[in-house]
């Protein structure tokens, strides 16, 4: 089996760079360790499939070197692909903060893309185990022979390919597949791998810390969080062990046991002003009444619990109402560790960006080795930007493979 291209992974990165790869002619191979192509496409965004976002910014991404996503992501941007959806009717909406979903089903981008496959002529080989990858000049009798490019021994045979493009992704959600494949080729070749880790990951609290808030277990509110000079506004979940939602997905990929975690409870207001205000206008309210109109009532009944006497407001001296108020705009929280890749959307880390090019996506150490998506080390915020560094790698690779 020959062929131009081979591509490992039929996640978002693969397939896109198959469809521009074939739409060019090129005789384009996936091998798909899995029994189905694009798992981790069919079940994100709760099955509607976060694909793109409206305001895509390098600014938006996670990387050792920072300016390496820039030129994949200008030369295919959200609108590109959001061309390919509306072309095949797919009707989506716009969540919030940009993030784009499909109305229906996640299943159609899956099928969108198998479909642009097919016309491009592009063979999707499922349940497919890769054994071993060499160089052709390195390749032994039992593998593909082949005068450049590389020799693959497969589960369903020997294949032969002038490019090999990885496409295999990060460790996040083992269940679905995710292995770390395509780092050991990586270092196979001569590339250094970053150290790995969780990220966009629900944080786990123990201990104390656990006691405080386990029993708040399914409690939201819109915060602010913020840790090593990063902040999102969103939402805080929290769990029966720890806390989730958007705003803490966002901070874990800048979060690291040891670091400081601050929570503003109230992101939108002064609460000084509004305690002022309050004290004035209802001097014999308690202030865990106050709070709970602001606040979730369990919620501000545990603050006053923890850290805050619960006295009637005129009581308070008013440099205490401030001192008050800079706690509910800098709430700590004491993380001991994240979920782990078992519930991690994305996976830090990865294949060093400074020995790919950006502009092709190509290694700088092996001529016709590609690594793309997800092995890289780029990793975008929570959103629908993983998503289109998945699609902008796969395209930058797609048009020179």
């Amino acid at each position: 089996m020959d062929y131009d291209v081979a591509i490992i992974g039929a996640g978002a990165a693969g397939l896109m760079c198959a469809i521009e790869a074939g739409r060019r002619g090129r005789r384009v191979v996936v091998l798909e360790h899995a029994n189905r192509a694009g798992k981790k496409i069919l079940m994100s965004g709760g099955g509607r499939c976060n694909f793109t976002n409206l305001y895509v910014e390098p600014g938006n991404y996670r990387s050792h070197n920072p300016h390496f996503c820039k030129s994949a992501l200008a030369r295919y941007t959200q609108w590109d692909f959001i061309a390919m959806v509306e072309r095949h009717g797919i009707a989506y909406h716009e969540k919030e903060l940009g993030q784009l979903f499909c109305d229906d089903s996640s299943k159609q981008i899956l099928q969108m893309l198998l479909d642009e496959c097919a016309v491009a002529g592009v063979r999707i080989a499922l349940d497919c185990e890769v054994q071993r990858v060499a160089r052709a000049d390195t390749a032994d009798t039992a593998d593909a022979v082949v005068s450049a490019g590389f020799a693959l021994r497969t589960s369903i045979g020997p294949i032969a390919c002038q490019a090999l493009v990885v496409a295999t992704g990060g460790l996040s959600i083992p269940k679905m597949g995710a292995t770390g494949f395509g780092y050991e080729l990586a270092r196979q070749f001569g590339h250094r791998v970053l150290a790995t880790r969780a990220g966009l990951v629900p944080l786990t609290l123990s201990g104390t810390h656990l006691d405080r808030y386990a029993d708040l277990s399914g409690l939201a509110l819109p915060i602010e969080s913020r840790c090593n000079g990063e902040s999102f506004k969103a939402g805080l979940l929290f769990t029966h062990r720890g806390v989730s939602g958007p705003a803490i997905l966002q901070i874990s990929s800048y979060w690291q046991p040891g670091d400081e975690l601050l929570l503003d409870l109230l992101p939108d207001a002064n609460a000084f002003e509004r305690l002022a205000d309050a004290q004035r206008e209802r001097p014999a309210t308690e202030l865990k009444t106050v709070l709970a109109e602001w606040l979730p009532k369990r919620l501000a009944q545990r603050l006053c619990e923890l850290a805050f006497e619960n006295l009637p407001l005129r009581q308070y001296r008013l440099a205490r109402l401030r001192e008050i108020a800079e706690q509910l705009h800098a709430w700590a929280i004491i993380a001991s560790g994240t979920e782990g890749y078992r519930t991690a959307e994305v996976t830090l880390g990865g294949v060093d960006t400074d020995e790919l090019s950006s502009a092709t996506m190509e290694s700088r150490l092996q001529r016709g080795l590609y690594f793309i998506g997800e092995v890289v080390d780029v990793t975008g915020h929570l959103g629908g930007f993983n998503f289109q560094w998945a699609w902008a790698s796969g395209h930058a690779a797609g048009i020179v493979v």
